[in-house]
């Protein structure tokens, strides 16, 4: 397959120096990055919920209401919930998911931010991650904020309880109206404070609050780069813009990492 990237070597080779002189790497990816492993974006021309309905924007609020009702709704088997589900875990990390992991490994790459709920960063390899929107495979406890893997759950009572408080269990992704888990977000904000460098992946960054954080870095001094298909609102912002899906910009970074420490 021919290569769709447009980046010079100069361009690729400048953004690895950067990488390389900075103290504390973050990164934030996005849909574009789970695009390529083709699960199809949630909004517009064959996204998934442009052809299964879009959630309600008070989804959390719903889910407060009646929990057992909800949970009966995501378990259907016809449903749309169990559709959409099974089309995201019928996808594969590509090499953007494990050239992260690897600068992860590398000691580049200090902590991953993800809008994505797919679960791809982690199979990828990826461990310092936070899944800024909950994560598909997984369900939270709404009152300490105690994880689970789906599997582990018992659904024999719906809603489910929490084992560590019995407060009540949902998905982990984070619906409309609910608020971002503080731990994520604590996260998020304690990574930039010392973040100097930061990588924006597969993702225009106009969504909040996720699109505060490299914007916070690049406010204070620090370095960003930038790789997507596209120029973004903030391609003016950043040091070096990659041009090309991550699958192939990523991996050419990585090699270029490589090339400079020998």
């Amino acid at each position: 397959m021919a290569s769709t990237t447009t980046n010079h070597d100069d361009d690729i080779r400048r953004a690895a120096q950067l990488l390389l002189s900075a103290r504390h790497v973050m990164a934030l990816t996005g849909a574009g990055i789970s695009v390529e492993s083709g699960i199809p974006p949630f909004r517009g021309p064959g996204g998934l919920w442009t052809k299964y309905g879009e959630p309600p924007m008070n989804g959390y609020q719903i889910f407060l209401q009646n929990p057992k009702k909800a949970w009966e709704e995501r378990l259907n088997p016809t449903g749309p919930s169990k559709i959409i589900w099974d089309t995201v875990g019928a996808a594969e990390p590509n090499p953007g998911h494990y050239a992260f992991a690897e600068l992860e490994h590398m000691g580049i790459l200090q902590c991953l931010i993800t809008q994505n709920v797919d679960n791809l960063h982690k199979r990828a390899g990826s461990h310092n991650l936070v899944e800024i929107h909950g994560n598909y495979t997984l369900i939270r406890c709404i009152d300490c904020n105690s994880r689970y893997p789906g599997s582990e759950v018992p659904l024999h009572k719906l809603p489910p309880e929490c084992p560590q408080c019995q407060g009540t269990l949902k998905s982990d992704t984070v619906s409309f109206g609910e608020p971002i888990p503080p731990d994520a977000l604590d996260a998020c904000y304690s990574g930039t404070q010392l973040c100097d460098c930061f990588i924006v992946a597969g993702t225009s960054a106009t969504v909040y609050p996720a699109a505060s954080f490299p914007l916070a870095v690049q406010q204070k001094g620090g370095i960003l780069i930038e790789v997507n298909l596209y120029e973004s609102e903030l391609t003016p912002l950043c040091n070096v813009s990659l041009r090309g899906p991550s699958a192939e910009v990523m991996p050419q970074l990585v090699a270029a990492i490589k090339e400079l420490r020998q």
